[in-house]
């Protein structure tokens, strides 16, 4: 049946994937399909190009079994990171290897026509640059926001203005034209760590905690990330904090998380320590350069500034009282938190993680996993939306679409074995 047959595709697909170099011998365990249907999927995406064997396993006795992993030169995906500040497109092989990416600044609240106009001429660029890596298959794009992920549209976002509901994904096939989905950056960032990192890889549930120009949340749960209804699952930016008091949101609210814990309002405090010069080391940098970033209170903190490493743990110490909750709620084997305070991580670390084991019971954390993210942010979003793109091409409802265009058919005839 057509149905078994695309099942099966995904998951031989998927565990080489997720394990390169897997002998075929330890894919038909895992994939939990008979020998001969394995080899078959085995061979059927060979002869297209998306895998290739990659020398021989051990011998327990008998033939040595062959070694998979995805051919890199089957084609190439398009990831695009949209930020708040700053807008990053790259392409991958499918093997998940960056092989060029572009920065430029933007503003995304100029809105998604402005925005756009830049990711086409991006797009445009880095495409034709590696057109001898092979057929571009697909796209994946993250936005700072929650995203109607059915729908491929960004939802309601303070930091936002006038993106919600904007059809961002039906945009960007029309103009590829190729598959594409859209996804929050929390989601993204979550999955790299889930690609990237063999401890995360492991944890059967894994909370990320990102704090960017809003903080967010994302779950992955058994590999895969939970959205929830309409995509609205880990956005915890806008929940009320006690200890943000009646301190004004950009949502118009008052007492939100993103008011204290956020890299704006991070900054805003440090601007604030800089301006009544309670910090030698930020006035100093106020003056200089007219402005307080985070990256500059951490490094006034790693040069000895006081009110600097007060800042970064009080505001760690917010987060850790904050994710006690979720942690209680989700329960997960892993906790990675990324974004800005994983930058000042020497001073963040015990005060978060002190809050943590003060509000959940020792059986909440016995086992635990606590890390922060080590991945540079910029890169880890284009690389998440990347890992996006070749995670739904390999998705069952899409893999004889992939096939397809792998082996370059013009009949658009599916396969059929």
């Amino acid at each position: 049946m057509a149905g078994e047959r695309q099942a099966g595709l995904s998951a031989v697909l998927d565990a080489i994937r997720r394990d390169d170099g897997v002998t075929q011998t330890t894919l038909t365990e895992r994939v939990g399909l008979g020998r001969s249907v394995v080899a078959e999927r085995v061979t059927q995406l060979q002869e297209v190009g998306l895998i290739l064997s990659a020398g021989r396993g051990p011998s327990t006795g008998g033939r040595a079994p062959r070694r998979l992993s995805l051919n890199p030169d089957a084609g190439f995906v398009l990831g695009i990171d949209i930020e708040a500040t700053g807008l990053v497109v790259g392409v991958a092989n499918m093997a998940g290897n960056v092989l060029s990416t572009r920065r430029e600044p933007i503003d995304v609240r100029r809105g998604p026509e402005e925005v756009m106009s830049r990711i086409f001429t991006l797009a445009d660029e880095i495409v034709a640059e590696n057109a001898a890596a092979g057929n571009l298959l697909g796209a994946g794009v993250g936005i700072p926001g929650p995203v109607d992920f059915d729908a491929g549209a960004p939802l309601e976002e303070p930091l936002l203005p006038g993106w919600a509901g904007y059809p961002l994904r039906d945009e960007l096939s029309r103009r590829l034209p190729v598959p594409v989905w859209v996804d929050g950056r929390a989601n993204l960032l979550a999955l790299v760590e889930v690609v990237t990192n063999p401890r995360a890889a492991r944890a059967n549930n894994l909370l990320y905690f990102g704090g960017g120009s809003s903080t967010a949340a994302a779950m992955i749960v058994g590999g895969s990330s939970y959205r929830g209804a309409h995509g609205l699952a880990g956005s915890v930016g806008h929940i009320a904090v006690p200890e943000a008091g009646m301190v004004s949101c950009v949502c118009g609210r008052v007492g939100c998380l993103d008011a204290v814990a956020s890299r704006w309002a991070i900054a805003r405090d440090g601007l604030l320590l800089a301006q009544t010069g309670r910090s030698a080391a930020l006035a100093g940098t106020l003056a200089q350069t007219g402005a307080v970033e985070p990256y500059d209170i951490t490094l006034a903190a790693q040069q000895g500034d006081v009110a600097a490493r007060e800042l970064i743990e009080r505001a760690a110490a917010v987060l850790g009282r904050t994710l006690s909750n979720l942690l209680s709620f989700f329960a997960p084997d892993m906790l990675v938190i990324g974004g800005g305070v994983a930058r000042a991580r020497d001073y963040a670390l015990e005060p978060l993680r002190a809050a943590i084991h003060e509000r959940l019971p020792p059986a909440a954390t016995a086992d635990l996993i606590i890390e922060f993210s080590v991945l540079d942010d910029l890169v880890s979003g284009v690389l998440g939306a990347t890992q996006l793109a070749i995670g739904e091409l390999f998705n069952k409802a899409n893999v004889d679409q992939l096939l397809l265009s792998a082996a370059g058919r013009a009949d658009g005839t599916p396969p059929t074995r």
